[in-house]
Parts: C-alpha cells; structure tokens; sequence
C-alpha cells in the first residue's frame, strides 16, 4: 500500500489552493452553511474522475494527455491542449493571488511586491523536483499539514452550530439568487465545484501514477488501481476536511455576525477582533502555505500537458516560467486597478474558468476508460460508466446554466 501512496496527495493539493479558499469564505460568509453539499457533492465527484484518471495511467500505460493525441481525431487531440492550458493559468493565477494575499498579512509589504516575491517559489520546485519525487511529496505534505492543523485549531475556536453544520450537507438547495447584491449562490456554487474538481488535476494523476513501480501482469495492475483508489479516498477526504473547515469558520464567524466577506484581508481584519489575533495569523499562515503547496504541482500538470498534447519536451523552469508570466499580467493589471477588492473577485473569477473547462477534460476521461480497446479487461463497467455520464452531464448542464445567468445579469 505504501509503495503506491501519494500521487493523490499530491494531486490533492490542488484542491485546498488559494481559489478554494475564496469559494468557500464567500459561501459561507454570504449562505452560512447551505452550500456545505455542494463541498461533499463535489468531493464524491472528484474521487470518481480521479479515480478514472489513475485507473488510464495504470492500465494503458498513458496519461490523458497523451491519450487525447493518440486516440482523439485530429484536430481534436491537439485542439483540447487550448481549454487545459487556460485551466492551467486560471489555477496558477489564484495561487500568485492567494500566496501573495497571505506574504502581505504577515508581512505589511505591498500587494504587488508580494505577489512579485511569491512567484519566484518557482524555483523551490525545481530544488525539491532534482532531490526526486518522495523529496517533492515530503514538502508538499508538510504544507497540507500546517494547513490542516491551523484550521483544526480555527475550528476549536470558531464554536459552530453543529446542527447547521449538519442541516447544510445532507440538504441540497440552490435559490439562483444574489444575496446583498453579491454573487449567486449558483455563481458560488459553480466556483466550488470548479475549485474542487480541476481539469488539469485529471491529467497530473494519470501520470504520477506511473511514477510507482507496477507489476506487469492483470494482477498487478488490479492491485495498483485498488491501492491508488485507497490513496485518492484517503487524500481527497483529507482535502474536503480542509474545504469545510474554511467554510464553517466563515460561516461561524462571518455570516452569523452579518458580515459578507469581499475580500480575503477583510476576512483577516475581521478575524481578529472576533476570534483574537491568534486566528487571524494561522488564517496568514495557511493561505500563504495553501499558495505555496499547489503551486508545486501546478508546475507538474503543466510539464505533462505540454509534453502529452504537443510531444514538446521543454526544461521545466522554461514552461512554468512562462504559465506563471501569464498568470501574473492579469494579477498585477487587477491589483493595481483595483486593489484587494479586485484580487478577490478575479479569486472567485479564476475558479469559474475552472469549472468552465472541466467538460474538455472529463468527456475524453470517460470515452477512454470505457474503451476496452485502450483499457482491456480494466474498461470500466456500466454501473461506473453511468455514474461518470451523469457527472459529466451535470457539469455541462451547470455551466450552461452559469452562462445563461452570466449572459442576462452578470454573476447573479
């Protein structure tokens, strides 16, 4: 079991980054615990798709990416490369953002020297990466770690009603509607569902998993897909604790008090007074850690994409220098135009844009693990194939709804 833990830990890390945080403290900042089963549906549905992911790594011996060339018609192969590396910048401007947010409240410097300082953590990739792939996934579980237990002490000092807590996920309910002249809560439930289930996530797992050792044989490859299901209940579950801490905090400190969270420093402002200044310095500390942590595999998904879609082999300081650069124009367009205010919508914004590309991402993830052509005996069956369609039609079916609010009245 030990030998083929962590790639979802790693993969799980994009699921607690800076873009979750917004999501989830304006959720529950603005709806209290309502869109708690947003967390959990969203939870369910990505231990699905990961779980496809990793089982088309094992069994074909290919990540999705490469999968898309190989079996997609052309153009189609190469053209999906587009909608995944959009996904990619999206996801790489919350963590400049996030990290930069949290570099600023435990350090006063400026929001742009800051977002300017924790883009160069590209480079702490690359350290940890040439020490080898344990070195790289000892670092980022450290993060998740500090993560984890300053949220298990905001927890303890937040006092929830555990009742609403309980109310909130097993009641699904979406009203469609702005609250105080904010965002919908369909708006901000699409951005949960965004945060938590990442394009660019599906293709890093397909390929960690080919990082650990398999037994060629049927056998092998069945225990391999067992234990990697294990690995992603384990991590994923791991991540959701995290998501719904975040935001039952801001539900029980926020929403209960009458307060709407635009931005993440207010959060941080607000905490203080309510909770002391010791949450309001772990709130700092686990966003920077949070921005710190997923940028590291973002830096993965986007060498495997490129090399998966275009058969273009680059160093990597090459391709994430230049997916940061992009992600960094729109950061320092927003932070000078409009300041802390602006950062939080383009948070918000950023996790949208996820969701929006998820559909490019999960079609070709069903067609090809269906496929005994490609998957042999390791095809999955029809009860799964099912389940995945009704994910995947959901998806389509919330995005579709999204942009038909976005095209009639902006975010709701």
């Amino acid at each position: 079991m030990l030998a083929f833990g962590g790639p979802a830990f790693l993969v799980s890390v994009g699921y607690m980054d800076p873009g979750n945080w917004a999501t989830d403290i304006e959720a529950g900042s603005r709806f209290g615990y309502g869109l708690l089963w947003v967390l959990l549906l969203s939870n369910a549905m990505a231990l699905l798709l990961q779980s496809l992911a990793a089982r088309l790594g094992i069994a074909s011996g290919r990540d999705l990416a490469q999968a898309c060339r190989e079996f997609l018609p052309h153009p189609w192969g190469v053209l999906l490369y587009l909608p995944c590396q959009i996904a990619i910048i999206a996801c790489d401007l919350a963590e400049v953002l996030g990290g930069a947010v949290g570099l600023n409240l435990l350090t006063g410097w400026p929001l742009l020297t800051c977002a300017l300082a924790v883009s160069l953590n590209v480079f702490l990739m690359f350290l940890l990466q040439a020490k080898g792939m344990r070195w790289l996934e000892a670092g980022i579980v450290s993060l998740v770690a500090m993560i984890g237990g300053c949220y298990v002490i905001e927890i303890w000092l937040a006092q929830p009603d555990w009742g609403g807590v309980l109310h909130g996920l097993f009641t699904p309910k979406l009203t469609g509607g702005p609250v105080d002249g904010g965002s919908s809560d369909l708006y901000v439930a699409i951005g949960i569902i965004g945060a938590t289930v990442m394009p660019h996530n599906l293709y890093l797992h397909s390929a960690l998993v080919q990082t650990r050792l398999v037994t060629p044989t049927p056998e092998g490859r069945r225990e391999a897909i067992r234990f990697n299901f294990i690995d992603s209940a384990v991590a994923l579950n791991g991540a959701f604790l995290v998501n719904a801490s975040i935001l039952i905090v801001a539900a029980a400190v926020f929403f209960r008090n009458g307060i709407p969270v635009e931005e993440l420093q207010q959060a941080h402002a607000t905490l203080q007074p309510l909770m002391g200044g010791a949450a309001a310095f772990l709130f700092a500390l686990a966003l920077l850690a949070s921005g710190q942590s997923s940028t590291l595999t973002g830096t993965l998904a986007g060498q495997i994409v490129m090399e998966g879609f275009l058969h273009l082999r680059t160093a990597p300081w090459i391709s994430r220098s230049l997916t940061r650069i992009l992600a960094l124009i729109p950061a320092v367009i927003v932070i000078l135009w409009k300041g802390d205010h602006g950062t939080y919508d383009l948070l918000i914004l950023s996790q949208v844009i996820l969701s929006l590309q998820l559909p490019f991402a999960v079609i070709p993830l069903i067609l090809f693990t269906s496929n005994r052509a490609i998957m042999g005996e390791f095809a999955i069956g029809p009860r799964i194939r099912i389940l995945s369609w009704l994910v995947a039609s959901l998806l389509v079916a919330l995005n579709l709804w999204l942009l038909a609010e976005t095209l009639c009245g902006g975010k709701g």
